[in-house]
């Protein structure tokens, strides 16, 4: 698999970070957006600390699936999902508007912290900003 990049961004200035919704939510995250189409098995919606949940930006049932039985085929997953997030430009531009705000926190449960649909969404945002 091609390398990634980090899969959480603490740097300063960095407008769009990923982050495992398992790890402790902080006030440096700013906008916390759950980015998957499913709730993240054991987590209260208390302890998410949640400013949304935009489940229609995640991946579609079949690809998500589909990339679980392919987990090596990561920039063939990429392109579909960006494909797949070309037909909803109001959601992405929404996303992107946040960002221009303040600090965004996509949050994902993947144990794969550097293949998975946020890190995904965090660098097709990134083109909108």
């Amino acid at each position: 698999m091609p390398s990634a990049s980090p899969p959480t961004s603490e740097a300063p200035g960095e407008l769009i970070r990923v982050k495992r919704i398992y790890r402790a939510a902080r006030v440096s995250d700013g906008k916390r957006i759950l980015v998957d189409r499913l709730w993240p098995r054991g987590m209260a919606k208390d302890r998410a600390r949640l400013f949304h949940w935009c489940k229609e930006t995640a991946p579609s049932d079949e690809l998500r699936r589909w990339f679980h039985e392919h987990p090596d085929r990561w920039q063939e997953f990429t392109t579909r999902y960006e494909a797949e997030l070309a037909a909803h430009d109001d959601l992405v531009r929404e996303l992107a508007g946040y960002a221009r705000e303040n600090v965004v926190t996509l949050l994902y449960a993947s144990k794969d912290e550097a293949h998975n649909n946020a890190v995904v969404l965090r660098d097709y945002l990134r083109q909108w900003l």
